[in-house]
């Protein structure tokens, strides 16, 4: 049991992964100026692909709750995210959302049951500063606008993974997979137009590769994962693998782009994943083996 549960966290942590891809996908291969566009690309085709493979639409509330999970794991978040992004420096906005394991742990001991203890407390804690010393600046400005946008972006996701554990859906993980990412790439598409204006008339095909590897690998791969994680896992033990994904960002702009790695860095990375590895450890109780369980038999879908 010990073997899949791991396997389970190893594959779910590909997500965050990939998407610590996407600060480098943007910026060597998409247009300029253009992050909603690229979100709304990534969400909306990655959706329709598989609900088309899957050949299933939403039953009964399905419908509301994959417009209200859409909105949150996707349309929301994204869109929050854009302004933080605008309004803050990236490490700033950074450092705000790594305390979504914490408001996770929080809405969790409400809406699903479980116990908050010391050491998931100590671990979010520990997450928040190994993610400032990773990629927040000593002459970074705060903006209320700003901050407001990235703490709503923390609370919408992590509302979003606790609902989506909440609601398991009977369907298939890849159908309900595709009515969220429909659900949040329509959410953006009025908020796109109205801030970034029509799509530009012509695309080059380093433009079309990046929007290609968001879609199909950022989108409808990692979400899969992530949901798949989801199911098997508790909450809070998949929300501390999103700060990977800083970590991810930090080492390709090291490799890729040659941006310099200091000292406080990698010493931020190693708080990361040792919050990351403390967040995972478990008590051995009833409790556990269920969550283990529960595991095996995803791991079997």
């Amino acid at each position: 049991m010990l073997n899949n549960r791991l396997a389970v966290v190893l594959v779910t942590a590909l997500a965050p992964a990939i998407w610590g891809t996407t600060y480098l996908v943007t910026t060597e291969f998409l247009p300029p100026g253009r992050p909603l566009l690229a979100a709304v690309i990534r969400a909306l085709p990655a959706g329709l692909l598989l609900v088309a493979l899957t050949r299933r639409l939403p039953k009964g509330d399905w419908w509301w709750r994959s417009l209200v999970l859409g909105t949150l794991n996707i349309g929301a978040f994204l869109a929050l995210l854009f302004v933080a992004a605008y309004r803050l420096p990236g490490g700033v906005a950074a450092t705000l959302g790594a305390l979504q394991p914490l408001i996770v742990a929080g809405l969790s001991t409400g809406l699903l049951g479980e116990r908050l203890n010391r050491r998931t407390v100590l671990a979010g804690l520990a997450g928040v500063l190994g993610v400032s010393l990773l990629v927040l600046q000593s002459d970074a400005r705060l903006d209320a606008l700003g901050v407001a946008a990235a703490a709503g972006g923390a609370v919408v996701m992590a509302t979003g993974v606790v609902l989506s554990k909440r609601w398991t859906s009977p369907a298939p993980l890849l159908a309900t997979t595709g009515w969220q990412l429909v659900a949040g790439g329509l959410v953006l598409v009025p908020v796109a137009l109205a801030v970034e204006g029509a799509p530009p008339a012509t695309l080059s095909g380093a433009n079309l590769a990046g929007y290609g590897y968001l879609s199909l690998i950022g989108a409808a791969l990692a979400y899969a994962l992530w949901f798949r994680g989801i199911r098997a896992l508790s909450a809070t033990h998949v929300t501390f693998l999103g700060l990977l994904s800083p970590v991810v960002a930090t080492l390709l702009g090291w490799l890729v782009l040659g941006q310099r790695l200091t000292a406080w860095q990698l010493l931020g990375a190693a708080i990361v994943l040792a919050a990351v590895v403390l967040a995972q450890r478990r008590k051995r109780t009833g409790q556990s083996s269920t969550t283990a369980r529960q595991a095996t038999d995803s791991a079997m879908v």
